[in-house]
């Protein structure tokens, strides 16, 4: 696990993301509002298009939520976790640390928990030495203990 970055090194990494994902949000756009005479082919390409614009606008909010939070120094959260930290759970094998935050966030070969996964989702509210439950698949219940968050 990496270190934690500072501020204006953290910040300024996510403005350039950011920046990287409109750029590429802006040139798929021009993609796919050029005129086109194709066929259903071309159509289908078209709808991938557009499941990968709103994939990228999902991806732009979060970094702006990101950004805000690093820029304003919030610490909002539900539970003892908040964007940023650094959780350590035991899925019944020993222990494992993941960061808790967006992919952008993540130095390489960091593993990741985003807040808006079903873990993610049922950690925000968890208490350090507690137990939760979680549906990874639909009919499929996992637990994990969350033993530190730093």
């Amino acid at each position: 696990m990496t270190a934690t970055m500072p501020r204006t090194s953290r910040h300024e990494s996510l403005q350039s993301r950011l920046e990287t994902l409109r750029t590429e949000r802006t040139e798929l756009l021009a993609e796919l509002t050029a005129p086109s005479s194709g066929d259903d082919a071309d159509r289908a390409t078209n709808v991938d298009g557009h499941v990968r614009v709103a994939m990228l606008d999902r991806r732009i909010a979060a970094l702006e939520e990101e950004l805000i939070s690093v820029e304003f120094g919030s610490t909002v959260s539900t539970g003892t976790i908040k964007a940023g930290d650094v959780v350590t759970l035991d899925f019944g094998d020993g222990p494992e640390s993941f960061l808790f935050g967006s992919v952008e966030q993540a130095a390489d070969g960091t593993d990741v928990i985003t807040p808006g996964s079903p873990l993610g989702q049922a950690l925000s509210a968890a208490q350090v030495g507690q137990t939760i439950s979680y549906a990874a698949k639909p009919r499929r219940v996992l637990e994990v203990k969350l033993v530190a968050v730093s």
